[in-house]
């Protein structure tokens, strides 16, 4: 493994059920996304409680993360201050590094091992779950999906 650049976790989020994923041309779903102080990390099958856990054997996204900086140059670029980032339906949202760089790498946070298997694409229930034209603002900015690699508990920042 290589050294770990120090990611900072802002926030948490679980949700228990897919709202866009899987609905292509159908309405949004309902589920809601839950804030967490912590989440606990199962290695190859996600975060318990999380839509995604144990979805499939080798998932790619057991885990998602977001940049707060992205959030912050949306927000600005569309005037936007209603807004959480939990509307982006990621589950860390970090400070402090550069997710592109991780595409392809292992990298630890609070003891937490992961691997960065590459990005995770924006789709058009952006432009409605935050402002028209986020889905083409977000390209190559979307996030990054991981797998886990050892189990753990992340917390969210104070």
């Amino acid at each position: 493994m290589t050294d770990s650049p120090r990611i900072l976790v802002q926030h948490l989020y679980l949700s228990p059920g897919h709202n866009f994923f899987g609905h292509h041309g159908q309405p949004a779903g309902g589920n809601p996304i839950l804030a967490q102080t912590e989440i606990v990390c199962r290695a190859g099958r996600g975060i318990e409680g999380d839509r995604f856990f144990d979805f499939k054997d080798d998932y790619q996204g057991q885990i998602t993360f977001f940049a707060r900086e992205t959030y912050d140059r949306l927000c600005a670029e569309f005037g936007v201050w209603d807004r959480e980032p939990s509307v982006f339906r990621r589950n860390v949202i970090t400070a402090g590094v550069e997710l592109p760089t991780l595409y392809g790498r292992e990298f630890e946070v609070q003891g937490v091992r992961f691997l960065g298997t590459g990005h995770c694409a924006p789709c058009h229930w952006m432009n409605a779950a935050f402002h028209p034209g986020a889905e083409a603002a977000l390209k190559g900015h979307g996030g990054l999906r991981a797998k886990i690699l050892t189990d753990g508990v992340l917390r969210a920042s104070a």
